[in-house]
């Protein structure tokens, strides 16, 4: 599945929840559903910069596709990187780098996220990118 069908798939669910309160509750419902992420992985190196709570991700490059594995301390934020690292999960590097899709708009999530969850998110979009990008060149 491509980048732009998970985003559209990810758009029809969020459709379905009408006022905000509720998207808010959907991304809190994909932070505790996400797969148990290993202690010992949250470190520094994989701490997502740019973030109000602590933010982990995570990149496993396996048959020229990359793959994200990601937590956080907080619940909004685990959601939301929940969201994103699945979006971009078994992709290959260059698909990830040239995706232009500006998340935010496209899930009306700027509606209901303050700036700094806004800018929390734009700055783990970076980071899959900046991993991307690396193994793109």
């Amino acid at each position: 599945m491509s980048i732009q069908e998970k985003v559209e798939g990810y758009k029809k669910t969020l459709s379905l929840f009408p006022n905000p309160q509720e998207k808010y509750q959907y991304l809190i419902e994909q932070a505790k559903k996400s797969e148990n992420f290993p202690t010992e992985l949250r470190i520094d190196e994989f701490k997502v910069n740019g973030c109000q709570s602590q933010v982990w991700l995570v990149p496993e490059e396996k048959d020229n596709k990359l793959y994200f594995k990601s937590d956080s301390d907080a619940l909004i934020a685990k959601g939301l990187v929940t969201l994103i690292a699945s979006i971009y999960s078994d992709e290959a590097p260059k698909d990830i780098v040239n995706s232009e899709i500006d998340l935010m708009e496209e899930f009306e999530l700027g509606v209901i996220l303050s700036p700094a969850r806004r800018n929390g998110a734009f700055s783990m979009l970076k980071t899959i990118k900046e991993f991307s990008q690396k193994l793109a060149d």
